[in-house]
């Protein structure tokens, strides 16, 4: 396969760098990096195959203005909820690309295990899932591809975990113990899976490997961005400074100001969402939000 990954974040370089072991891949970023295989723009969406890793809140923004249709297969590697709209990634991708074009990647992957081939197993999820086969076909074999029709779960899954991963940091951050934290992510899924479901998401998604596998390792480990912003507000820090030291995108932080418009509108129930969501937008006392949850 002619491949060519957009974004050169560490997902995009992990995803780059798994690729190539079976196919012919370049990579292309805004900024030139200093990549085997770094071309430019055009050259990149030549490519038969893209894989978008550009960041949740930058797509929309991206398409309109660098997008250009020559009916190129997708594979989405961001996760992630509009901020300004409330539309997942699937909605906004759609808007641009034929829903046959395109596929979604979630599960269990940290960027820097992935770098060094240590194995995983991904799940590729599309509305073709010809197409869906071919891009879990096309990875190395250290990762087992599965694949899956629910796009909707898919994107709700790998969105919504990165925001309990912030609260499984505070709650590590707290020195909340392990029962505390495993309390919290098994509350987590559960709320996770009852917002996917308001939007036709499967149940069964939620307890595979995009859904559980991704939040179980997510919401406990320093190698999650998610997790580190957690940490920073337990911390007392201010969002400004947790960013400033992450040096990263950490996506939670979007998608949690997103699932607190989405609950404002739809009337929906988001205990752990809506907490998050106080602490970083209004910088609510980590301490006063554990105890509200408790309540």
């Amino acid at each position: 396969m002619k491949i060519a990954v957009i974004g050169a974040g560490k997902w995009g370089q992990a995803l780059y760098h798994a690729y190539s072991q079976k196919n012919d891949v370049v990579i292309h970023s805004r900024t030139a990096r200093d990549i085997e295989n770094f071309v430019t723009l055009d050259e990149a969406l030549d490519r038969d195959y893209l894989i978008m890793a550009i960041p949740a809140q930058s797509v929309r923004g991206w398409m309109e203005e660098h997008f250009v249709d020559k009916g190129q297969k997708i594979l989405v590697a961001a996760k992630g909820i509009e901020i300004a709209t409330g539309a997942f990634l699937n909605e906004i991708y759609e808007f641009f690309v034929p829903k046959e074009r395109l596929a979604y990647i979630s599960g269990p992957s940290f960027a820097a295990e992935v770098m060094q081939s240590l194995p995983t197993a991904l799940i590729i999820s599309s509305y073709n899932l010809e197409l869906a086969k071919t891009f879990a076909d096309a990875l190395p074999d250290y990762i087992k591809g599965y694949v899956s029709d629910d796009v909707v779960g898919a994107e709700v899954s790998g969105a919504y975990k990165n925001v309990i991963a912030i609260a499984g940091g505070v709650c590590d951050g707290l020195g909340l113990g392990n029962n505390a934290r495993a309390a919290l992510i098994s509350r987590g899924l559960v709320e996770m899976t009852r917002f996917g479901e308001a939007f036709g998401a499967k149940a069964e998604t939620f307890l595979s490997l995009g859904g559980a596998g991704d939040l179980f390792l997510t919401a406990s480990s320093t190698l999650s961005r998610n997790y580190r912003v957690g940490l920073g507000l337990a911390q007392g820090k201010s969002m400004d400074q947790i960013l400033n030291e992450l040096g990263e995108v950490a996506e939670g932080v979007g998608t949690a100001r997103a699932l607190h418009r989405i609950a404002q509108e739809k009337g929906l129930y988001l205990p752990i969402a809506e907490q998050v969501y106080a602490m970083i937008e209004e910088g609510k006392d980590p301490h006063e939000s554990v105890q509200e949850l408790l309540g």
